[in-house]
């Protein structure tokens, strides 16, 4: 049975992620582009998300560390605050064709920007954004039991496990 995600009206203010963290090794270089779609969706959503434990009373606001220990693996380091930390394994694999559809996808945008009609740019846009919101909802569904997220905040988290992805 999936937990049923939260209503506006349910939220308390301490639940969202207050800091954020990814484990990244420090030789690794990225296309221009990939490093701007990091640092937005780190911006943004530090700017504003909505997160909570369900399967623990640990109270927000949280820290939120990502890490891939192993391939095909990334896991949720959250701690609240009472600074007990919940580790969430998040299996890859499901998200393995979405993931390079999505890079496929976005790199024909940022071709297009320099190259194409603003026709043509929106319905690679268009196409972009559908993807992402397939990887936003199925963040969600997976994490369901152990983490309830808003759409915005799960949208984030999948720019940002598609380039943690990069390296594993």
């Amino acid at each position: 049975m999936s937990h049923v995600p939260t209503t506006a009206a349910d939220w308390q203010p301490s639940q969202y992620i207050s800091t954020l963290t990814l484990d990244e090794p420090t030789n690794i270089r990225r296309a221009r582009h990939i490093e701007h779609e990091r640092n937005v969706a780190i911006s943004d959503l530090l700017a504003a998300n909505r997160f909570k434990l369900v399967a623990t009373p640990e109270d927000g606001p949280y820290t939120l560390h990502l890490a891939i220990p192993e391939s095909p693996r990334l896991n949720f380091h959250v701690t609240g605050q009472a600074q007990e930390t919940s580790v969430i394994p998040l299996p890859l694999r499901p998200y393995k064709p979405l993931i390079k559809d999505y890079f496929i996808i976005c790199e024909s945008y940022f071709n297009a920007i320099r190259e194409l009609s603003p026709s043509q740019i929106e319905t690679i846009d268009m196409a972009r954004r559908g993807l992402h919101d397939e990887g936003s909802v199925q963040l969600r569904d997976a994490l369901s039991a152990q983490i309830d997220l808003d759409k915005a905040t799960a949208r984030r988290l999948f720019t940002l496990i598609c380039i943690l992805h990069l390296r594993a």
